[in-house]
């Protein structure tokens, strides 16, 4: 009886530890997601402040991090001419990286409206 009382309090003390221990997501940090954006390359489609360019707008991003870790990984589709992006193995991006690019991007204000602008009104 003794083990098996031995048992459930080193199980219950493991998930314990486990609950305790912050996610990806809670201990990202933006700027260590910016030097991960950068060192990856992600700028170079995406803009140095997510902007979009050659490849998709990504600020302000809401995307949340399991979606967001799925599109990394696995990349997207091109059509015709226009090439997708590519796929990021946790060798090239780690999970970690994953998670600080999206707070990064989390991070980055939205554009100002077109009616902000004043050159955009005359």
């Amino acid at each position: 009886m003794n083990n098996l009382l031995l048992a459930a309090v080193l199980l219950a003390s493991a998930f314990q530890a486990q609950a305790q221990q912050p996610s990806a997501n809670e201990r990202a940090s933006p700027t260590n997601g910016k030097l991960a954006f950068m060192r990856a390359g992600c700028y170079a489609c995406h803009g140095t402040v997510g902007q979009g360019g050659a490849g998709a707008r990504l600020a302000p991003f809401t995307l949340p991090l399991e979606g967001f870790q799925i599109w990394v990984r696995n990349g997207t589709p091109g059509w015709g001419f226009i090439s997708g992006m590519p796929g990021y193995t946790a060798a090239v991006v780690t999970d970690q990286e994953v998670a600080d690019i999206r707070a990064y991007l989390a991070s980055l204000p939205a554009p100002r409206a077109a009616d902000e602008i004043p050159l955009l009104n005359p």
